[in-house]
């Protein structure tokens, strides 16, 4: 009787033991999909840094021009780039930082491109034209990498949380990560009046 109780308890250690290494594995193959995500965010954003200043002369060689409206596209792009997250601690509140400089910045190109439309001859200009094109289509891969970041961190958090996975991932030291959210201000539709 004693050999069929060693057995059984070899046969459960080796059970247990499988499903922790399946389960740390798939924690971290998760884990560093969410980093590559977040890699992909943060290029999505510097590629926005790094036209800023094009844009921002091109625009200062219109005579004129607001000095304020620039030096506030400047600093919102100064303060948004110092802004450094660590892809293997993304926790709610730093993604929260991270993406409140963001937003400071896309205010600041708002406000930027809504006073060019008082200068028709900066807008004529092809240059400024291909750099607004360029922007509007960075936009919408800011967008597409924060969709898909959300997307990874969504898989990543079920699998961390779900039983019994939830008790190794515990053990191991896997938490939960923060995801993209909406602004405040996007809760409140825009006043357009005529």
């Amino acid at each position: 009787m004693r050999p069929v109780l060693v057995i059984v308890l070899v046969i459960f250690g080796l059970i247990v033991a499988f499903s922790g290494c399946n389960s740390y594995n798939g924690f971290v193959e998760k884990d560093t999909t969410v980093e590559q995500a977040w890699g992909n965010v943060q290029s999505a954003y510097q590629r926005r840094a790094d036209l800023i200043p094009n844009l921002v002369n091109t625009v200062k060689g219109v005579a004129n021009f607001e000095q304020s409206t620039l030096t506030q596209v400047a600093d919102a792009r100064a303060r948004a780039t110092s802004i450094q997250v660590d892809p293997t601690n993304l926790t709610p509140e730093k993604l929260a930082e991270f993406q409140a400089a963001q937003g400071e910045l896309s205010s600041a190109l708002g406000r930027l491109l809504m006073v060019t439309e008082n200068y028709p001859e900066l807008r004529a200009t092809e240059s400024f034209k291909e750099l607004q094109s360029q922007l509007e289509g960075t936009e919408n891969r800011i967008k597409v990498e924060r969709d898909k970041y959300n997307g990874a961190v969504s898989e990543y958090n079920n699998a961390v949380r779900r039983f019994p996975a939830n008790f190794w991932a515990g053990i191991f030291g896997f938490e939960r990560k923060g995801v993209f959210e909406a602004d405040q201000a996007a809760q409140n539709a825009p006043k357009v009046e005529f």
